[in-house]
């Protein structure tokens, strides 16, 4: 029976609802007016009362605390001696609004928890898997030659100094141009000619790996007849 918690309509407890009718009413809650909100949170209780839904002791007992904040608001204030004046420090609502404050606080670090395990539990996760590395070869031409040939592109087309801008090209992009080259020149296409847009050396980057994902695709094929000779791309599909 003590973990069974009570429920009023939309209140968790008594703190709840002093804090619906503090931001219900726009106050302040550093200078609550305590008759307000005791009659408020009064009328409260009578409502719960009618529709016949049994009040917890908590919400009583705030209740009385409430009432006891308003008679020792309207009993004279103590003064420290004759001379004195009534000491400002002596507030009966300052114990009320410290125990507001931290509500809030844990208020809103809950509703944060509770929006993390939300997103949280939107998440699936599984246990790594070792993937087999597959090296595709490069039929009819040695990979170094074609390194070899991608970096004196680099050093014919690019200068010291370039302008820097938002890449507007993807790696899909260079491939259908490559295989828009290729198929308007039915014998094939010189390596350098992969690069007709190639202007940045990010692009340039671009272009060499789009030619690279095409050879593992196997829909393109390098050439080179003979040392030092130029080297050739071919489509696939006309290679007889």
């Amino acid at each position: 029976m003590s973990e069974y918690k009570i429920k009023l309509d939309s209140f968790e407890g008594p703190m709840d609802l002093l804090m619906h009718l503090i931001e219900k009413n726009k106050i302040n809650i550093y200078d609550i007016p305590i008759a307000e909100v005791t009659e408020q949170y009064l009328a409260y209780l009578e409502q719960f009362k009618e529709f016949n839904i049994e009040v917890a002791s908590e919400f009583l007992v705030m209740a009385a605390t409430l009432l006891q904040i308003k008679s020792r608001i309207l009993l004279p204030k103590p003064k420290k001696n004759e001379e004195d004046e009534e000491d400002p420090d002596l507030d009966p609502r300052q114990e009320l609004v410290d125990r507001l404050l931290e509500y809030r606080r844990f208020k809103e670090v809950s509703e944060v928890l509770d929006q993390l395990a939300a997103d949280r539990s939107k998440m699936f996760f599984r246990e790594p898997e070792q993937l087999l590395t597959q090296y595709v070869s490069l039929e009819g031409l040695d990979v170094n030659l074609l390194v070899t040939a991608f970096n004196a592109v680099l050093e014919a087309n690019v200068d010291d100094t370039t302008l820097v801008s938002r890449e507007k090209f993807s790696v899909q992009d260079k491939m259908m141009d490559i295989m828009v080259l290729l198929h308007k020149n039915k014998q094939g296409i010189l390596f350098t000619d992969a690069f007709t847009r190639a202007g940045t050396r990010a692009e340039l980057v671009v272009t060499f790996l789009s030619l690279l994902e095409l050879i593992k695709l196997k829909r393109v094929i390098i050439e080179q007849k003979y040392s030092f000779a130029p080297i050739c791309i071919k489509a696939k599909d006309v290679i007889t």
